[in-house]
């Protein structure tokens, strides 16, 4: 195998992990079960106060019940159907 051959087979196991690690449903799932869970904890430890201001509900609760929920889904999502990296393109054969 050439080292053109290596070099092109390296670069494109370096694309296939940067898409996978840069998918766009891993970056909002984990940004919704982190900002899920702190809007949860902010509802649960609701004074009785700051619920009585939202009409007698809880509302950082459900949204932060709500946001994990999303979260959850955008990472099942990505287990279950994984990016799929481009077929690569044969090379011409160098014979010259």
């Amino acid at each position: 195998m050439s080292d053109y051959q290596r070099e092109v087979e390296e670069l494109e196991r370096e694309s296939t992990t940067a898409a996978r690690l840069f998918d766009v449903r891993r970056i909002i799932g984990g940004l919704f079960v982190v900002y899920g869970v702190i809007v949860t904890i902010a509802g649960i430890t609701a004074s009785d106060a700051d619920i009585k201001k939202a009409q007698d509900i809880n509302i950082n609760l459900w949204t932060g019940l709500g946001m994990l929920v999303l979260g959850l889904l955008f990472l099942i999502w990505l287990k279950l159907r994984p990016t799929v990296p481009p077929a690569p393109d044969e090379p011409a054969d160098d014979q010259g």
